[in-house]
C-alpha cells in the first residue's frame, strides 16, 4: 500500500491507465473477431468494411501506446491478407 501522497496519486493513474488500456485491448480484439467472422461468410464487402474499422482502432490503439507499433503492423497485415485471399 501506497504511505506517500505522490504514490497513492501514482497508484490512482495507473488504475485510470490499466482500465483505458485494457478497454482499448477489448475493442480491438471484438474489432478482429468481426473480420475473421465475414472472412469465415466468404463475404467480401462485410470482411472489407470490418476490416477497415479495424485497421482503424489497432492504429488507434498503437499510436496511444496500448498496443507496440510492430505489433499493430502485423495484425493489420495478417487480416489485409486474409481479407484479399478473398478476391
Amino acid at each position: 500500500m501506497a504511505n506517500h501522497k505522490s504514490a497513492e496519486k501514482r497508484m490512482r493513474q495507473s488504475g485510470n491507465k490499466r482500465l483505458r488500456k485494457v478497454s482499448a485491448k477489448s475493442l480491438v480484439k471484438t474489432r478482429i473477431k468481426a473480420v475473421l467472422a465475414a472472412v469465415e461468410e466468404n463475404d467480401r464487402e462485410k470482411s472489407a468494411d470490418a476490416l477497415f474499422k479495424a485497421s482503424s482502432v489497432i492504429a488507434k490503439a498503437s499510436a496511444r501506446g496500448v498496443l507496440h507499433k510492430n505489433n499493430a503492423a502485423r495484425k493489420i497485415s495478417r487480416l489485409t491478407r486474409k481479407v484479399n485471399a478473398l478476391s
